[in-house]
């Protein structure tokens, strides 16, 4: 799970408008900063005009999510929740239901180390970044204790939800995953049968149409270096880092992700990259979600998913790769360091 903007993980945050055109190896390219992270649209085989259609088609929905769903904003969907939603009951659509459900359920797959009730934790940990000190056991125990997904109440039949406790939700960690999944719908309209197009959102990639897509993994501890690389001919690859934002506290390095059951970071951790051959509902689990799960859980419960594979490389640099059984991606070492 990751609780901050500057220091550890930033959730769903401000659109910061960047954007350009033009070709690019033959493709359309469209880029911008969505949820503080860039953003890309890239149509092969597709003049301006057509490229441009399906870009804005996918960064308009984009947009609309992070405007909906920003913790950040007051004028949010999240932000007016939070503020009605401790002790009455609060009318909800469909998609935050469903949204606020799949946290829900991740809570309970991680056994808590998952839960989007993380506010309390912020300036703990932004204190303990600023000052390079480690926050006490005190502070940490009772930022915890006025946490809790179990006080999230959802009346699903009347599409309602209340706080037991004056609880904050902030759904940032499946987010960038449900920007895939809608972006793929999109997709699926605008260039089924016509455009091989690539999607990008931060360290997550979408590539829709065959074609031979490959996901290059950077080594963590080598600037401009890469550990090798997935190839595949469809599908979508997330990465959950906790090296792209790490703090040093007290002379060593810490992971910005926080396993929010312990409320530390995440130990012996660098990154988890995560293939999976579709992103349609119920066939993926956000890498965020699988790294506070662990190396051995998170392998155990992608063995259940078909075709899948990932890369699990740990403090030190040190990469561990599972592949699932007829899995759909290659790995391929990059040469250069092995």
């Amino acid at each position: 799970m990751f609780p901050y903007k500057k220091y550890f993980f930033p959730a769903a945050a401000l659109l910061a408008l960047a954007a350009c055109s033009k070709k690019d190896d033959g493709a359309y390219l469209q880029t911008m900063y969505i949820m503080s992270v860039p953003a890309q649209v890239k149509v092969f085989n597709a003049d301006a005009v057509e490229g441009k259609k399906v870009a804005d088609a996918v960064f308009k929905e984009w947009k609309r999510i992070s405007d909906e769903y920003n913790f950040g904003e007051p004028y949010a969907y999240t932000s007016y929740v939070n503020k009605k939603a401790y002790g009455e009951w609060v009318r909800v659509d469909d998609e935050f239901l469903r949204l606020l459900s799949l946290s829900m359920d991740y809570y309970s797959l991680t056994e808590g180390a998952f839960d989007i009730t993380f506010a309390p934790l912020w300036p703990v940990w932004r204190e303990a970044a600023a000052l390079k000190k480690m926050p006490s056991k005190a502070e940490i125990t009772k930022a915890l204790s006025s946490m809790g997904s179990e006080f999230v109440q959802i009346d699903r039949e009347k599409k309602m939800i209340r706080f037991a406790k004056p609880v904050q939700i902030n759904m940032g960690g499946i987010l960038r995953g449900y920007c895939l999944e809608r972006g793929y719908e999109i997709l699926r309209k605008f260039a089924e049968n016509k455009y091989a197009v690539e999607l990008k959102l931060g360290g997550y990639m979408l590539g829709f149409g065959k074609r031979a897509w490959s996901y290059k993994v950077p080594d963590p501890f080598h600037e401009g270096r890469f550990l090798g690389r997935f190839n595949f001919e469809e599908g979508v690859v997330m990465s959950s880092s906790g090296r792209d934002h790490f703090v040093q506290i007290e002379g060593k390095l810490y992971s910005h992700i926080l396993d929010l059951k312990t409320g530390y970071p995440i130990p012996d951790f660098s990154n988890l990259i995560v293939y999976f051959p579709s992103i349609k509902e119920d066939e993926y689990i956000p890498s965020a979600v699988l790294a506070v799960m662990g190396k051995r859980k998170a392998f155990a419960l992608l063995g259940r998913l078909k075709g899948t594979a990932a890369l699990w490389i740990d403090g030190s640099g040190n990469a561990e790769l599972f592949s699932n059984e007829r899995s759909k991606a290659a790995w391929e070492k990059d040469k250069s360091i092995f």
